[in-house]
This record gives C-alpha cells, sequence and structure tokens, in this order.
C-alpha cells in the first residue's frame, strides 16, 4: 500500500490535471462559435470541477492539504498550453484539437495514478473519474476526426 504522503501527492496531481481541464475547457466554451460545442465543453468543466471537489474531499480525509494552485504540475498544463492561440483564432477545429490535446495528458495522469497502489476506497472515486475522462477523451477524439474528415 502506498503511504499517505504517496497517496495525497497523487491526488494533488489529479486535482491539478482536473483544474487544468477545468479551465482549459471554460477556455475552450467560450471561444467556439458552434453552440453544442459550446455546451459540450462547459459540461466537461462542470466535470472537472466536480472531480476537483471529490478529490480534495479525499485528500482532507487523508489529513492532507488539498492543492489549490497551479505550482505542482507545470507540466500538466503543456496539454492545454495552445489553446489559447486557438481561441483568439476563432477556429473551432484548432480548439477541438486542442482539447484532445488537453485530454491525451489527462488520460495518461489518471493511468498513472491508477498505478500507484491507492486505498479501495479512493480508488473506486479514481477508476470512475478515470472513466468519465477516458469518455470525455473518446469524444472529443471523434469530433476531431470528423472535422478532420470532412476537409476542414
Amino acid at each position: 500500500m502506498a503511504s499517505n504522503e504517496e497517496v495525497i501527492s497523487t491526488l494533488n496531481n489529479l486535482i491539478e490535471t482536473c483544474r487544468d481541464g477545468q479551465n482549459g475547457f471554460q477556455t475552450a466554451a467560450e471561444g467556439v462559435e458552434v453552440s453544442t460545442l459550446k455546451t459540450l465543453f462547459l459540461g466537461y468543466s462542470q466535470q472537472r470541477a466536480r472531480f476537483v471537489g471529490e478529490l480534495q474531499d479525499e485528500v482532507r480525509r487523508l489529513g492532507g492539504d488539498p492543492e489549490n494552485a497551479g505550482s505542482v504540475a507545470a507540466t500538466l498544463h503543456r496539454g492545454w498550453i495552445n489553446l489559447k492561440s486557438a481561441v483568439t483564432g476563432k477556429d473551432d477545429d484548432a480548439v477541438v484539437a486542442e482539447c484532445e490535446r488537453g485530454e491525451d495528458s489527462a488520460v495518461a495522469n489518471y493511468r498513472d495514478a491508477l498505478s500507484t497502489d491507492l486505498p479501495a476506497n479512493i480508488r473506486s472515486v479514481v477508476e470512475r473519474q478515470s472513466g468519465e475522462v477516458k469518455q470525455a477523451h473518446d469524444r472529443i477524439r471523434s469530433l476531431e476526426k470528423k472535422s478532420n474528415g470532412a476537409g476542414a
């Protein structure tokens, strides 16, 4: 079993991942023209906010301090780094592509977290969230493939 500190560190890493996603999807929603994309991205932003709250609760239950700033995971943010330029260009396809890149990072971070020997109650939370992140990733990937296939 991972030490309490390792579990807290793993959860704080996921908090940062979800916060990056929350902010990234919010930015994406503000930057797309298509209303269905706007709604989808806002939904994913709210989902990630919910995940942050759940993970923070688990960190507190372990006696730790939940991560509140973006300092721990500068590398995680790289998945969303080009989103601002895509949004500025008002290019919905580019925004979708950047969201997929951000989700690639999130999927990888959840995979890493699940390689940690987490307590069963925490593992179930992380597995459920990981499944939802993977669904979001796959949905966004299918949107990107459609736009690329349409010659957009």
